[in-house]
């Protein structure tokens, strides 16, 4: 498929803008990953800031439009729904590695962007994934912990592999293939630990 002009400097900016970030990346660079004059480039998008914009949306909007809907199903329950979250989440990411660390650096440097783009508030208050692990916990089938511990925890295990991939990779001397492979077994690992860790033995 050929790409317009639009979709070629889009595509170069994302390349540019998850491997540099904002601070370290200049119009140039866009252009020349591209393969267009920087005139051509301002032509389009004006500013850098604009661009960055457009490319920090479409990243938040890729990550979180399939897994979102995850934490409102009525038909699934809370471990069906952390496996799902999980599968879901590793697929993404292995498509795409760079995202994480590109919206964790722009979260830190300016919050509200992101925060006005995803429903945190409704995920952490009113979901129906909220509302199984408190009940859950109100019945007792788990542990009485902090939704937020129980959050951070699914977050922390499923997307920090992807932050520390290329010291991972290097320590471990991970192929490409060899990260995959880790990353496809942690699809079935992840839920089974964090099952082991809510779930009250009985008897």
């Amino acid at each position: 498929m050929v790409l317009s002009t639009e979709e070629k400097i889009k595509a170069a900016a994302r390349t540019v803008f998850h491997t540099k970030g904002f601070a370290a990346t200049k119009t140039r660079d866009i252009a020349k990953e591209a393969d267009i004059n920087l005139a051509l480039l301002n032509y389009y998008f004006r500013s850098k800031e604009k661009l960055f914009q457009i490319i920090m949306l479409d990243s938040i909007h890729a990550l979180f439009q399939s897994i979102l809907p995850i934490f409102f199903e009525e038909e699934t329950n809370l471990f069906e729904k952390i496996e799902k979250f999980v599968g879901c989440y590793i697929d993404k990411l292995k498509t795409d590695p760079e995202i994480p660390l590109f919206i964790l650096t722009e979260l830190q440097r300016n919050p509200m962007v992101i925060m006005e783009q995803v429903p945190f508030r409704e995920i952490f208050e009113s979901s129906v994934f909220h509302k199984q692990f408190e009940l859950a916990v109100e019945q007792k089938e788990i542990h009485s912990i902090s939704y937020y511990h129980f959050i951070m925890n699914l977050a922390g295990l499923t997307v920090f592999p992807f932050i520390g991939k290329p010291v991972f990779s290097q320590v471990g001397q991970l192929t490409k293939e060899d990260f995959s492979n880790l990353m496809e077994e942690r699809k079935k690992l992840i839920p089974r630990w964090i099952k082991e860790m809510l779930v009250i033995q009985k008897g």
